[in-house]
């Protein structure tokens, strides 16, 4: 059975006239006995026994009529979301972001999405790096906002912004009052930092390595907040992305310039090549592509 089929099946068991049927589909006499003598043959049998002056329904006909209405409705609601879909007046997007990103900067892009498609649900995953990455791999995600990830990577990467690490230390403490500070003294005070194998415990310990430096680490965490609370307690100083700033002062710590060597690292949007984005995750990805080129991104 084809839908066409179908749609004139209906047109003529519910005004029980072929010729109405004809006006209604807008079709010829003979077009229309065509399409009935196709889905007839089709099914095995008669749908319709016809005389000159009157068209009724087999008893065949009439156990199809019902099943046919709920089809030619089925298909109409798919065919009417899927166009809704494209048009973005519904469906949904996924991002995967971590939590700094998500945290800060991320809401303003949101915002200018719903301003423009309000019937599109977001959802947002905020989970560590590494997460991320293995979320948009896995297709779980259809967009990520991520560090750049390594070589040999699968992933496309569009950069945003630079993000640059900052140095985080207890509001008390004497180098509170610097407006910059070098690692060689940021070095000299017990380290707190995140567990391996986060990603930003690794782009330190690879930068510091290549400058034989090396991470005095005194106390670990997986969270970011747990680094900064400790850092606010004065057990120690931390070094995070500028993106952390706001957490880490939340926490009570403060945050200073880091000097010597500078260590940034780009973050951006990341998606899996030979996979096309839906509709609304391309109008997502346009709307964070957009906000770089017009510098909405935080700037060192």
């Amino acid at each position: 059975m084809t839908v066409k089929q179908l749609r004139a099946f209906l047109a003529v068991a519910q005004s029980l006239s072929f010729a109405a049927a004809c006006e209604r589909l807008h079709l010829s006499q003979s077009a229309l006995s065509l399409t009935i003598k196709g889905l007839e043959e089709g099914l095995g049998g008669r749908l319709f026994s016809r005389t000159t002056r009157n068209v009724a329904l087999t008893p065949e006909g009439e156990s199809l009529l019902p099943l046919a209405r709920r089809l030619i409705a089925d298909w109409d609601n798919a065919e009417d979301e899927l166009r809704q879909r494209f048009t973005l007046q519904r469906g949904r997007v996924t991002v995967a972001a971590m939590p700094s990103f998500a945290g800060n900067l991320l809401p303003p892009i949101l915002t200018l999405f719903r301003a423009r498609f309000p019937q599109v649900n977001v959802t947002v995953h905020d989970l560590i790096n590494e997460q991320v990455l293995e979320m948009v791999r896995d297709r779980q995600v259809e967009l990520g906002v991520a560090f750049e990830p390594g070589e040999g990577s699968s992933l496309a990467f569009t950069p945003l912004y630079l993000d640059r690490f900052i140095a985080v230390v207890p509001g008390d403490s004497a180098l509170a009052h610097h407006t910059a500070i070098d690692w060689q003294t940021l070095l000299e005070y017990p380290f707190i930092t995140l567990q391996r194998p986060s990603t930003v415990r690794v782009m330190l310990e690879e930068h510091l390595g290549a400058l034989q430096m090396k991470l005095p680490v005194a106390l670990e965490s997986h969270q970011l907040a747990t680094v900064g609370k400790m850092v606010a307690s004065g057990l120690g100083v931390s070094a995070v992305p500028a993106l952390c700033r706001g957490q880490m002062e939340e926490a009570g710590a403060r945050c200073i310039t880091l000097t010597g060597p500078v260590i940034e690292r780009p973050i951006g949007v990341l998606t899996k090549p030979g996979h096309e984005l839906s509709a609304a995750a391309q109008v997502l990805f346009d709307i964070f592509r957009d906000e770089a080129r017009r510098g909405s991104f935080p700037t060192f």
